[in-house]
């Protein structure tokens, strides 16, 4: 458990530090371009959860989502504390937990979270984005697909183990 938190809390950390940097140094709307064609850092903000779905709801909704994430951090704490589980997950629930935290962080002061990192591409003269997100989304997203990996893995290692009959 004690492992896991202290990822938690670098993810927390970081993300923090990146946003505090982007809000100070940079107004909203702002963006630089990094690698022309690929990648530029932005300055703006998101209400919603993934991918910006529920951003424009009411206060209602955005209440029930902040109970959601409570919930969910909540839910992963009491799983790490109860232990049982392999390393990859914990690292992956840790993972999660943090950028859950840092984006709670977010929608608690902010009333929405800060987004940074804007990939995109352009096809036939058409600019074509990923949505902005931040470290506390990579972090989340990162620990998702760790945990599909996890459970992978078990359900590989269970197959292969022999059965006595």
């Amino acid at each position: 458990m004690r492992k896991a938190l202290l990822i938690a809390g670098a993810v927390l950390v970081a993300d923090q530090l990146t946003k505090a940097w982007i809000v100070a140094t940079y107004p909203l709307g702002w963006e630089q371009q990094v690698i022309p064609g690929l990648f530029r850092l932005v300055h703006t903000r998101n209400r919603g959860v993934a991918f910006g779905l529920l951003g424009s709801s009411g206060p209602l909704v955005q209440i029930g989502l902040l109970a959601l994430i409570v919930a969910v951090v909540a839910f992963i704490i009491w799983h790490l504390a109860k232990g049982g589980t392999d390393g990859l997950t914990r690292v992956a629930l840790a993972l999660v937990l943090g950028g859950a935290i840092g984006n709670l962080v977010d929608r608690v002061l902010r009333g929405e979270v800060v987004d940074f990192l804007l990939f995109y591409i352009t096809k036939a003269g058409r600019e074509i984005q990923w949505p902005a997100f931040n470290v506390a989304d990579s972090a989340i997203s990162t620990g998702a697909c760790l945990i599909i990996l996890a459970e992978i893995v078990t359900m590989v290692r269970n197959k292969h183990v022999p059965v006595d009959h």
